[in-house]
């Protein structure tokens, strides 16, 4: 918002009483900002977007600590970040078998497969993790919830036939919940973009805090930049698009589950 309206960040120490790098550590997330400093900013950045402005307000107001936090300084920022990201968010995109929905059995196999290879207290660690972020989805109100899953992942047998059963017939039972649609996308697709992608696209109360999150062999990417939001939201609506209806994906996955 500062920077859209050409303010530096000297000018923006200025406004709001502060010495430049107390508005450096507000914008990196370091320190916070009251909302009336925040408000007082968006008017002198001529920011007229309310439901931004009252977003931004919301996010600054003390919410204690996550969950989450338990974990800092046993696993690295990035995942710790998604929780964060999941637990804020109002609606959430994921294409591929997603954390959220894997059983832990199907979650160590990934895990154990990781190169170089993690000590077992690191695997029991993040396994653990990955179980406690999982909760979202069983809150009160949990966001909505849309897991794009392609043919290549039911079928690829992690951990043997019976563990890869386990895991389609979780993915049937986490489908049935109001909250959740899980969507396949068969072989005879054929193309779409990004195969092979692991892609989580978390929405905020407001498109300009929207978050793409993108899988990488070094750690999670983190993606903000509206041009690069656009395309993400392209990429998920093309997999929406020629993915099968929710009752005809659960059949889908109900058949594989099946067959082993």
């Amino acid at each position: 918002m500062r920077t859209a309206a050409g303010i530096t960040a000297d000018q923006a120490a200025g406004l709001l009483g502060l010495d430049r790098a107390k508005v450096s550590n507000i914008e990196t997330g370091i320190r916070t900002i009251s909302s009336d400093r925040l408000r007082t900013l968006a008017c002198n950045c001529d920011c007229s977007d309310e439901a931004y402005v009252e977003a931004l307000v919301s996010m600054a107001r003390p919410h204690g600590r996550g969950w989450w936090e338990r974990y800092r300084g046993s696993l690295a920022p990035g995942l710790l970040d998604i929780a964060e990201l999941e637990f804020d968010a109002v609606r959430m995109r994921t294409a591929h078998i997603p954390g959220l929905l894997q059983t832990s059995d199907h979650a160590l196999e990934l895990f154990r497969a990781v190169l170089p290879a993690l000590p077992p207290h690191e695997v029991a660690l993040r396994l653990a993790y990955r179980v406690e972020r999982q909760q979202v989805l069983e809150a009160e109100y949990p966001p909505e919830y849309v897991g794009i899953v392609h043919e290549a992942a039911l079928r690829m047998q992690f951990g043997g036939p019976k563990i890869a059963r386990a895991q389609l017939e979780h993915l049937l039972t986490v489908s049935e919940r109001p909250a959740v649609r899980l969507l396949v996308i068969p072989f005879t697709a054929g193309t779409f973009p990004g195969a092979g992608q692991t892609v989580n696209y978390l929405e905020g109360p407001v498109p300009q805090l929207d978050t793409a999150q993108v899988d990488s062999t070094h750690g999670p990417e983190f993606l903000s930049e509206e041009a690069q939001l656009a395309k993400y939201r392209t990429h998920l609506d093309w997999l929406e698009r020629i993915a099968l209806s929710a009752d005809a994906s659960r059949d889908f996955v109900r058949d594989i589950a099946n067959s082993l």
